[in-house]
């Protein structure tokens, strides 16, 4: 099986390289490689290695850069993926492919489920939703996962930012009325590889699916989590948790609108693949250990 990975750069695409390869022969291209700005070219490229299932962990991610960028983040999270999925429908090939939270506007009281109706309040947002309802309207072969606050050892990230910070400042305002769930590039990437293996083995079926660790916690718990972690390692900090003060996101505007509720409802996918998500503790505290622990 031949699977063609875009995006391999990124942080979901570098640990999707390593959860792939007991499923078949990986062909793993950068965005200047398969460049997504570029429809022609997009085809030539899929044509030219003619992949038994595309994996497509590219996308346009400067959510405030994307207010006033709105013609790449759409060519890229909304056009580039319909021509991803009309050549998946053509070809009758799997496409799977990555969403995110900010389809929805943060105002429900618990966990979103796949059903709920997206509302996206950001540029961003609202081409992540064009993006999901292009394959929809391909009606081809595809797996959706929604996402959130992902982070990795590698690449840029919230938890990288406040190891940063943590080592320059000896406090920090953190916004805490913003919630979701912590999720692991790593851990997106062994459950597709999952998902894959199981939708090939008819256990679950095409649709949209929400991914993210269990429990929840704001950027502010967050924030306080990987300090205590890094200084438990015996990482050269000037900041304490107890220095990391609680904002409103109100007194930290940003361009785009966030969510305020994150939280995404994993229940479907768990079943699916009888799979039990891990806490999003687990993951922080491994990366944590991975970027400030001295090697022995």
């Amino acid at each position: 099986m031949k699977i063609l990975l875009l995006g391999k750069n990124g942080q979901v695409g570098t640990e999707l390289q390593r959860s792939l390869k007991p499923l078949g022969e990986i062909i793993a291209l950068s965005r200047n490689e398969a460049n997504l700005d570029d429809p022609r070219g997009l085809t030539e490229t899929l044509n030219r290695y003619a992949p038994d299932i595309i994996v497509n962990a590219a996308a346009y991610t400067a959510v405030d850069k994307a207010e006033e960028d709105q013609a790449s983040a759409f060519k890229i999270n909304s056009e580039a993926v319909a021509t991803l999925a009309d050549y998946a429908r053509d070809s009758g090939i799997l496409l799977v492919h990555y969403s995110t939270d900010y389809v929805f506007d943060g105002e429900k009281p618990g966990a979103y489920v796949e059903t709920d109706t997206p509302n996206p309040q950001s540029v961003y947002g609202r081409s992540k939703r064009a993006g999901e309802q292009a394959i929809l309207d391909s009606q081809c072969k595809a797996l959706v996962f929604r996402t959130s606050w992902v982070f990795s050892a590698h690449g840029n990230n919230f938890i990288k930012t406040i190891l940063r910070l943590a080592a320059e400042k000896e406090s920090l305002n953190i916004v805490a009325d913003q919630v979701g769930a912590p999720t692991s590039a790593g851990l997106i990437a062994d459950v597709t590889a999952r998902a894959i293996a199981g939708y090939q083995a008819g256990a679950i079926k095409d649709g949209i699916y929400h991914l993210t660790a269990t429990g929840e916690t704001s950027w502010h718990g967050l924030a306080s989590q990987v300090v205590q972690q890094a200084l438990a390692n015996g990482a050269n900090l000037k900041l304490v948790p107890g220095d990391i003060n609680a904002i409103p996101t109100e007194a930290y505007p940003l361009p785009a609108k966030r969510p305020k509720n994150s939280r995404l409802n994993t229940r479907a996918l768990s079943s699916a693949l009888d799979l039990a998500l891990p806490n999003w503790k687990i993951d922080v505290n491994r990366v944590v250990d991975q970027l400030t622990k001295k090697a022995p």
